[in-house]
């Protein structure tokens, strides 16, 4: 990998995701080669995937170079490959582009979506967890549109204009939201001789709850808010197949349609060549201690989605979200410098920022530790929230100036098929 020996330690990290940049970040100026792998060059703000799917973004807006992290930092180096498996019995990893040692390896994998084993479901049904899976949703979105124009037949004509959404937690309810908005201010617009009014947009979840992570009330006003947006809402229903044009359930309820995307659960995206017992099976995610090292390794560490850590209060491991990803990587570049001083390492506790969702224009639900709010403030905090994580000067500005515009003119413009999509190519991406 033309990477230099040096005389001090090196951190290898794999993954340039919220935990592996915070991590990096964290190491900036300290005693270390750090070695930053991702088989993309660049970090994806997840949040705004669903923007990035339904037109509102631009893909470049919510992503930014890896090299430019830390291009400034002396010992820093980034290659973008893909991680195969581990071998820390000779301390190395295996990658696309040959092996690496370490002298200590940081796991920031994250997750990928889970199927629950389902092929049926994972062949047919659209995933939106990176930009180029964003980019073909919202090019099958426009494709199915532009296709109904073209079809005399009814039922072909309903299935490409039925839009299904398996997953009520924040992804699906943002995207649910988004895509109504779309279908109220610009479909009707942009497809005058297509009676959009015939677009039907649902969302099924299988517990009691939309966004049951949050509170009672946050998820109540979710779905008033979806409902009043004119959104199909199914609770209680379990997705068992979709083949590609049906997608059927443990109850009576069957949907014809040409799109189904998934956002019903993820897993961690352990690596090969860890030790099995180390593994939630269930999950997929990498056991750790209070301090993110792995479960029988004492040079390996896990963070963020891929890191679960049990206690009293997280019996399951951390939500896999952004914040608790970016204080594990924080507070593990602290540690590591600890270590290598002899001292004593800190361990982990989550501090719990809240959680919130946007359900589409002056809409949102916002559930911090001591307050609960929705509407409007809610929204704009939201808003700011979202705006200020971004990573880049350029990024923040774009986005802020892009969601201005899209309020005042009530559009989108990034609805572009920059690239066809068909089902038949999903397995390139």
């Amino acid at each position: 990998m033309n990477i230099p020996k040096m005389s001090i330690p090196r951190v290898v990290i794999v993954g340039g995701g919220f935990a592996g940049v915070s991590l990096s970040k964290g190491l900036r100026g300290k005693d270390f080669q750090v070695v930053l792998i991702d088989r993309h060059n660049y970090h994806t703000f997840q949040p705004l995937l669903y923007q990035v799917a339904t037109g509102g973004l631009e893909p470049g807006s919510i992503a930014f170079p890896l090299r430019k992290t830390l291009n400034d930092v002396d010992n820093y180096y980034y290659r973008m490959t893909e991680v195969l498996s581990v071998d820390d019995a000779h301390k190395k990893i295996v990658t696309t582009i040959g092996e690496l040692e370490y002298d200590i390896l940081v796991l920031a994998t994250g997750s990928k979506t889970n199927y629950f084993g389902n092929k049926n479901i994972e062949k047919h049904s659209m995933a939106m967890k990176t930009i180029p899976q964003s980019l073909n949703i919202r090019s099958l979105i426009l494709e199915n549109l532009e296709e109904a124009l073209l079809t005399k037949d009814l039922s072909t004509r309903n299935a490409l204009m039925n839009f299904v959404i398996v997953g009520g937690g924040p992804t699906g309810v943002e995207l649910a939201g988004a895509l109504a908005e779309m279908k109220k201010d610009i479909f009707q617009k942009d497809y005058p001789d297509l009676d959009i009014r015939q677009m039907e947009i649902n969302i099924i979840e299988g517990s009691s709850n939309l966004l049951d992570a949050m509170s009672a009330q946050s998820s109540k006003k979710a779905e008033d808010f979806l409902a009043g947006l004119g959104v199909n809402i199914w609770k209680e229903v379990i997705v068992t197949d979709y083949d590609g044009k049906k997608v059927k359930t443990n109850t009576d309820l069957e949907l014809n349609t040409e799109i189904v995307i998934w956002a019903a659960g993820v897993e961690g995206t352990a690596m090969k060549g860890l030790k099995s017992t180390c593994i939630v099976e269930r999950a997929k995610r990498i056991k750790v201690d209070a301090f993110n090292r792995v479960e029988g390794y004492d040079s390996v560490y896990a963070i963020g989605d891929v890191a679960s850590m049990a206690s009293e209060v997280y019996p399951r491991g951390h939500a896999m979200m952004a914040q608790p990803a970016i204080q594990q990587g924080t507070l593990l570049a602290k540690n590591l410098v600890r270590e290598r001083k002899g001292k004593e390492l800190i361990a982990f506790k989550y501090n719990d920022k809240g959680s919130m969702a946007t359900i589409g224009r002056n809409k949102a639900v916002v559930d911090l530790p001591n307050w609960k709010f929705q509407g409007v403030f809610a929204w704009i905090v939201w808003m700011f929230v979202h705006l200020f994580s971004l990573i880049g000067v350029r990024n923040k500005v774009v986005v802020f100036f892009n969601w201005v515009y899209n309020y005042i003119r009530f559009d989108r413009e990034t609805r572009l098929i920059v690239r066809p999509f068909k089902k038949r190519d999903k397995e390139s991406f």
